[in-house]
């Protein structure tokens, strides 16, 4: 391997990159992957230094100083970020930790941004083998990649494939200064009690573990693309991107493990991570191969997957709930946000409500209590909303959420789908279209 120089920050750099922050933990690593940015004159001006201060360490405020001082030396710009790594429930304290340095990183991160990470090959090796131990599939097993996307920016990780021993080195030669993390010492953590007590025997048999493990990863990274790419390519044929919803009606032209590539991709497409084999496995007995039963429902991240005329959706839980009092809908307001998250919103029209009709009444927001009827335009006699929203397609969970309009206590319209005879009108900008949308978050 040639002597670490900028140039491997230069080489992966995109030509439009605008500004460069670098996770800076004072660490070792992050200190030379710093110095590198520093010494690359295209880059004077756009290098930010940003340390997270996880509020986990007694020493981490000390610690936030000493990058600061070091980005001075440096002549790079420096942010502090504090964030809340309290693990959750069932979580590790090491993937809470990580959550939150992301979540916090990733607001940073405008469109031709990049941030680099310091990881190098003995990280990725661990890495590697950590996900083994978990029963991971080939994404697992790919380990991290060197480019990927990151909020708005880029992630790049310059160091993946360069050796522990050549950041030591790079150090040593240029004199830089680091923080040592004491809890690195602990062998509590699985990737500390993987790095500082079984690698060390492995490398005496395998001394060169981290290049052999390392190229496995990039196998894998090169089987997970194929796998991707296919599923990619095939998701459009059972996803309907009107709802989000993946059609089960007719899946003969899939193998079991084409379907799970499948789900896999539609879980991730609208934002969720991807699930573990289990769920995958439930997803397929209760749901896909299940009855049409619409009370099914399979939980994931915060999540419930529920099946409706050979469809299956995904609704976030907080989207589930009804709003059980009645809202004035007050004249002057464009647009209702409501407790669930949805929003509710008037625009003009040439069809549909009334203007006349909803500017000299009252104007309520209501939940569906059960037994409302409607006389829609060009139909015969009035119509229960349960039997309108069985011709309509609508969910079952929908239904109860869906809010309805009342003018001085009459029912008026269902938001999004219907307006009653009686309220009615075609004229040329005479009237208000109601529209229902959901959150833009999954």
């Amino acid at each position: 391997m040639p002597d670490l120089n900028p140039q491997i920050i230069a080489a992966l750099l995109p030509a439009t990159c605008r500004r460069v922050f670098v996770a800076y933990s004072g660490g070792l690593d992050s200190t030379v992957l710093l110095d590198l940015c520093a010494g690359l004159p295209s880059l004077t001006g756009k290098v930010v230094a940003v340390y997270v201060d996880h509020g986990l360490q007694a020493a981490s405020a000390a610690w936030g100083e000493h990058c600061r001082r070091q980005a001075e030396r440096l002549g790079v710009g420096f942010q502090l970020l504090q964030v809340d790594a309290q693990a959750g429930g069932g979580e590790s304290p090491e993937a809470a930790a990580r959550e939150a340095r992301y979540r916090a990183l990733r607001k940073l991160l405008a469109v031709d941004d990049v941030i680099l990470l310091a990881q190098h090959r003995e990280d990725q090796m661990e890495t590697l083998l950590l996900q083994l131990f978990r029963g991971a599939g080939v994404s697992g097993l790919a380990g991290m990649p060197i480019v990927s996307v990151f909020g708005k920016g880029q992630m790049l990780r310059p160091l993946l494939d360069v050796g522990k021993v050549d950041i030591q080195r790079y150090a040593q030669v240029h004199g830089l200064q680091w923080v040592e993390d004491p809890s690195n010492q602990s062998s509590d953590f699985d990737r500390n009690y993987l790095r500082n007590d079984i690698l060390p025997l492995l490398k005496q048999r395998w001394p060169a573990l981290d290049k052999t493990v390392a190229r496995s990863a990039r196998h894998c990274g090169d089987a997970a693309r194929m796998i991707e790419a296919w599923a990619e390519q095939a998701l459009p044929t059972v996803f309907d991107p009107t709802d989000g919803s993946f059609n089960i009606a007719d899946l003969s032209a899939f193998t079991a493990m084409q379907l799970n590539c499948l789900l896999r991709q539609w879980l991730g497409h609208i934002g969720l991570k991807p699930p573990s084999q289990a769920v995958l496995q439930t997803l397929v007995e209760q749901l896909v191969g299940g009855r049409g039963d619409t009370a099914a429902q399979v939980y994931i991240q915060g999540s419930f997957i529920r099946k409706y005329r050979e469809k299956l959706y995904c609704i976030p839980v907080h989207r589930l709930q009804k709003d059980t009092q009645a809202k004035r809908w007050m004249q002057e307001q464009e647009q209702m946000p409501l407790s669930n998250g949805y929003v509710l919103s008037r625009s003009t029209a040439s069809a549909g409500l009334s203007k006349n009709l909803w500017n000299s009444a009252k104007v309520t927001v209501e939940p569906r209590r059960g037994g409302e009827k409607l006389k829609l335009p060009g139909r015969t006699g009035h119509h229960c909303l349960k039997k309108l929203y069985q011709e309509a397609g609508v969910p079952p969970w929908e239904r109860d959420i869906r809010p309805l309009i009342y003018l001085d206590g009459r029912l008026a319209a269902v938001a999004g789908l219907w307006v009653a005879e009686w309220a009615w009108l075609s004229a040329a900008d005479g009237c208000y279209q109601l529209n229902w949308r959901a959150p833009e978050s999954v």
